[in-house]
């Protein structure tokens, strides 16, 4: 096998959120192929438990520790100098050490980082006659653009400076690696619109869903306390746009839900629920679970699956877990992007308040309704992981 570099910013186990659970699959997939060499952060002190189950798919490894109240706050640094604050968060001198010291004991030929935020080590010397590969997974500084747009005084200036501070490093990263990946076609297709150099080099790599592990297992006993029909709203809820999704749909659509179904139950069920979040819970009808351990049982047993995001990068895995769990799944269109669901078949769409509200009836109406199993037969088709990686390969190969 041939050695790599996996460049990682947050520890690829428990596969449990967005950006872990593709880093994950990338791990796992690659150390099939690789001899891998992996850095990565760990932001959360209960992770520290997993070093050792991720570095059996390695053949060294290097764990940072970040202290996020403390890293944000240095990260400022970025202000002064005019860098992104992305980068500064993830600046490491320990980090660059252990790249020159795993180069000079080992025949690396390639290095595939994982987000802009590990890019900037791509240019190291360690790295920079290797070659590399960027999974950008999403457009990150569009996620910061839309940020600026709903956030009032002083965020909105901090955010529009770090979407065109981040954005110009992406274009950089395109330029200088040999290939740069992301999520969905219409990611790749925003970015490709905003790079100066034609030449870059910009394709698709999927996210996918174990749809072994995300399937309905009959006997699992459910974790609602009766029969009410419940809407279960599933992430990582100290992520910003989850949040302000949750809060959308507790405070807006659900009364209108309940007006005419007053059994209906909205549950968030996700770790490290914002002060924000949690208070959601003493609105009637509204339950917050804060971190369970198996998310599966909420999702079989839950009448519909919801994803009210109005701020969504690339391919939402809790759409597709949803869906591999064969739940119909009322989202917005952002929710959706990347996914080839069609409205009324595969799930439901709708993006303001009084029409998702009636969509979510209108699944509650039908309990026989068929999208469950249309959206399972979807992913299926289309996101298997085993489909999606083997094009990273390729790029890492030199391939066309």
């Amino acid at each position: 096998m041939d050695d790599l570099l996996f460049l990682v910013h947050r520890i690829p186990y428990p596969p449990n959120k967005g950006d872990k659970i593709r880093s994950y699959h990338l791990l796992r997939f690659l150390s099939e192929r690789y001899r891998v060499h992996l850095a990565t952060f760990i932001d959360q002190p209960e992770d520290r438990v997993h070093r050792a189950r991720v570095a059996e798919y390695c053949a060294s490894s290097w764990f940072g520790t970040l202290d996020p109240r403390r890293d944000k706050l240095l990260s400022l640094r970025g202000l002064l100098g005019g860098e992104p604050l992305t980068l500064t968060y993830y600046r490491d001198r320990a980090l660059r050490r252990w790249l020159r010291e795993t180069r000079a004991r080992h025949a690396i030929g390639r290095v595939l980082a994982f987000s802009s935020s590990m890019g900037q080590y791509l240019f190291d010397p360690a790295c920079a006659d290797l070659r590399r590969v960027i999974d950008l997974v999403d457009v990150d500084s569009e996620k910061w653009r839309q940020y600026a747009a709903e956030s009032p005084p002083p965020m909105r200036w901090v955010y529009a400076r770090e979407a065109r501070r981040l954005g110009a490093f992406e274009r950089r990263l395109a330029t200088a690696c040999d290939a740069s990946t992301l999520v969905s076609e219409a990611e790749a297709a925003l970015f490709r619109e905003r790079l100066d150099d034609a030449s870059a080099r910009v394709e698709v790599v999927g996210n996918g869903v174990d749809t072994a592990h995300f399937a309905v297992a009959p006997g699992t006993p459910s974790p609602y306390p009766d029969a009410a029909p419940r809407l279960v709203f599933t992430g990582a809820m100290d992520y910003w746009a989850n949040a302000q999704g949750a809060a959308w749909f507790a405070e807006q659509v659900l009364p209108r839900i309940r007006a005419r179904r007053a059994d209906a139950e909205f549950w968030v069920v996700g770790m490290n629920p914002t002060r924000a979040v949690r208070q959601l819970g003493r609105l009637s009808g509204v339950v917050v679970t804060g971190a369970v351990p198996d998310v599966r049982p909420y999702l079989q047993h839950a009448a519909a699956a919801v994803v009210p995001l109005h701020i969504a990068r690339g391919i939402q895995n809790k759409v597709l877990e949803a869906m591999a769990m064969a739940r119909p799944v009322i989202a917005t269109p952002q929710a959706l992007e990347g996914i080839p669901a069609a409205p009324g078949r595969e799930a439901r769409v709708a993006e303001a308040v009084e029409p998702f509200a009636a969509a979510c009836l209108a699944v509650l109406a039908t309990p026989d309704d068929p999208m469950g199993a249309q959206g399972r037969a979807l992913v299926e088709r289309h996101f298997a992981w085993e489909a999606t990686l083997p094009r990273l390969v390729e790029l890492l190969e030199g391939g066309s």
